[in-house]
């Protein structure tokens, strides 16, 4: 497609004025619709055109990026244009699971348009910038089509051909994303219970541990992508006693100071008793992955 080739946007929230915003900076033919029509004032300002129905945005382009709250909420939106789709090519860029984006692909290419799912790694003052990756799954060829443009937001990963893969990648990150912020807060909630304790002093040693412990993941996934294969031993092992002696001592001391939220240490102490139990002396990240998925015997 050329670099200019013409983009409608639908859903002009926060991220859908960015997502637009990035198309008109680089000279895309950008068109616009939201449901709330004055969420485009400054996009119409900027050089897009705000379509006067939905119908009229999709007819518009033959790129169709769709950014809303939810799946049910771009099936409502684009029901009253089903008769434009036919010969366009949708790039649904909402947070949903996977078997939503497989429904979502059988309707709208039971319209006769071309569907790619995709999910976006970024917070909007990200997008257009080296921070920014998406996510994309769908039909390798309708993905290369639209590459160019889509690179717009920022770097384009393509998934695989499985429609639900984007969206699948897109929430186990969040999902890391989430654990990682849970631990953060509960850990500067520790830490303030010195009194001469501040959060911003304490995050810059958190940071930097954090960091070094990051560089162990690639190690730790390949021990996990190898006993999966064919089980071969994994690299970084510790013994479960210890592992074990550190979780009671992080749940005595989130205790005594005065964190009143222990649920999830109680659940890790429980987790390690658990793995002890079946008979394991070492953890792993396999052994976490498999008890995470199956249970400590399997």
């Amino acid at each position: 497609m050329s670099s200019h080739e013409p983009v409608t946007v639908i859903g002009l929230g926060v991220m859908g004025q960015a997502l637009a915003g990035a198309l008109l900076a680089v000279g895309h033919p950008t068109t616009v619709w939201n449901r709330t029509a004055a969420k485009g004032d400054a996009l119409v300002e900027a050089g897009a055109v705000r379509a006067a129905s939905v119908a009229d945005a999709v007819a518009a382009s033959p790129l169709v990026v769709l950014c809303t709250l939810d799946y049910p909420t771009v099936r409502g939106t684009l029901e009253p244009a089903v008769g434009q789709l036919r010969g366009r090519t949708v790039v649904n860029l909402t947070n949903g699971s996977p078997a939503q984006a497989d429904e979502m692909a059988a309707w709208v290419t039971g319209h006769g348009a071309e569907y790619v799912d995709g999910g976006i790694m970024a917070v909007p003052p990200t997008i257009a910038t080296d921070e920014a990756f998406l996510l994309y799954s769908g039909p390798e060829r309708v993905f290369a089509a639209h590459r160019e443009t889509l690179e717009v937001f920022g770097e384009a990963r393509y998934v695989g051909a499985e429609i639900g893969l984007a969206s699948l990648y897109d929430l186990a990150l969040l999902d890391g994303m989430g654990f990682l912020f849970d631990g953060f807060h509960h850990s500067v909630a520790m830490a303030l219970s010195h009194e001469g304790a501040g959060a911003e002093e304490f995050t810059g040693l958190l940071v930097r541990w954090l960091a070094n412990m990051a560089k162990l993941l690639p190690a730790l996934a390949a021990d996990i992508d190898a006993d999966r294969a064919d089980g071969t031993a994994p690299q970084y092992t510790q013994g479960l006693d210890v592992q074990l002696a550190g979780q009671v001592n992080i749940l005595r001391a989130a205790r005594d100071a005065g964190v009143v939220d222990t649920v999830g240490l109680e659940h890790g102490k429980a987790k390690l008793e658990a793995l002890i139990a079946s008979g394991l002396t070492e953890w792993s990240s396999p052994v976490s992955v498999r008890q995470l998925r199956a249970g400590p015997g399997n």
